[in-house]
């Protein structure tokens, strides 16, 4: 299955391919680069990157007033961080039956609109996600052992300070270790996130 960079927004499924979360897929994310960097070490080169629908994220970093606006400019700066990155875009995950995109992907959101109903962060550990749930959002660290630990700590906190904030409460971390990159760089990986968050 193809590995697929997309927000890590509870309501986003991909229904063929992988999920690699990184809030608003990386747009406008300070030190994104050095995801994709840690992502093409330890899943190859071949990385695809989708926009989503009523992305939170998008919407407050470019300042927008709709998320009209923000499905507008996330597929617009998705393309182009395809062509920074040397990432293959994909498309758009609209709020409806599981579209097919380009480059092997299949997905949709599913979290009804206009509201987030997450309760935790889970992290990806071991190759992304592997099992969908509704009830979390997903903070790819499969990346975290490639990178020093200044950039990783920086580029965690983030996304899970932006995601505490839109759920208004302090969230529970769960950890996702089964994947095909195995116990020893999921295990490797979990120790560096826990660091992170002080658990």
């Amino acid at each position: 299955m193809p590995y697929v960079i997309t927000c890590g927004d509870e309501g986003v499924q991909i229904n063929e391919g992988t999920r690699i979360a990184v809030v608003g897929a990386g747009i406008k994310l300070d030190g994104f680069s050095h995801i994709v960097k840690g992502l093409k070490k330890v899943l190859g080169e071949d990385l695809r990157i989708v926009a989503s629908a009523e992305n939170d994220w998008t919407k407050q970093v470019l300042e927008l007033n709709t998320f009209e606006q923000a499905d507008a400019s996330m597929q617009q700066y998705a393309e182009a961080e395809a062509d920074k990155e040397g990432l293959l875009y994909s498309g758009f995950l609209p709020f409806a039956d599981p579209l097919e995109l380009e480059h092997d992907i299949k997905g949709h959101m599913v979290r009804p609109k206009g509201i987030h109903i997450a309760n935790k962060i889970c992290f990806t550990l071991a190759g992304g996600e592997q099992v969908y749930n509704l009830g979390q959002y997903l903070i790819s660290a499969d990346w975290v052992s490639e990178v020093d630990y200044k950039t990783a700590d920086k580029l965690i906190k983030t996304q899970v300070e932006f995601y505490e904030k839109l759920a208004g409460e302090k969230l529970e971390y769960i950890f996702e270790e089964e994947g095909p990159l195995g116990e020893v760089i999921a295990e490797k990986n979990k120790k560096l996130v826990q660091k992170v968050l002080g658990i």
